[in-house]
């Protein structure tokens, strides 16, 4: 009997906030800015956020290129919904294609894997051992530049 496989060209890690979340939705639905309180904190707002926009596509399309993605996100600390809030908002938007591809952690370095796609160097980004696509860069400022980039890419 002949089996289908798929072979995954690379292993690629998605951040969550400001990736594929559009953190600004979850204050601007709470009439909040940056100013008035750490986001952070406050319990539940990581469930108000909507999707970046391309976001849901591009990471689906990731996929259907033959890569294995996860969704690699830090979770506040002190703030426990967060941790949850997060694991909903995959189940909602993104669904099936990432059943049990959510990682939450602080050093996001100690991942090994091709590709992290995160905006910022923070909570160990910056010392990733694959290739950092800085997301909402120069080189990478929306979901369609890096789809591109990633559809572009020689095999090895």
């Amino acid at each position: 009997m002949y089996v289908a496989r798929t072979i995954c060209m690379s292993l690629v890690y998605v951040d969550m906030d400001n990736v594929l979340v559009d953190f600004k939705s979850g204050m601007n639905k709470l009439g909040l800015d940056e100013k008035t309180q750490d986001p952070d904190e406050i319990e539940g707002i990581f469930s108000l956020m909507i999707p970046m926009p391309g976001a849901i596509e591009g990471y689906n399309k990731l996929n259907k290129l033959g890569h294995d993605v996860y969704i690699l996100s830090t979770a506040p600390w002190e703030n426990p919904s967060a941790w949850s809030d997060k694991l909903i908002w995959v189940k909602k938007y993104i669904g099936k294609i990432a059943h049990k591809k959510l990682i939450l952690s602080h050093n996001k370095n100690l991942n090994k894997g091709d590709f992290l796609i995160d905006d910022r160097i923070a909570n160990g980004a910056g010392d990733f051992k694959g290739e950092l696509i800085r997301f909402g860069s120069e080189k990478f400022p929306n979901w369609d530049s890096v789809i591109n980039y990633f559809e572009n890419l020689k095999p090895n």
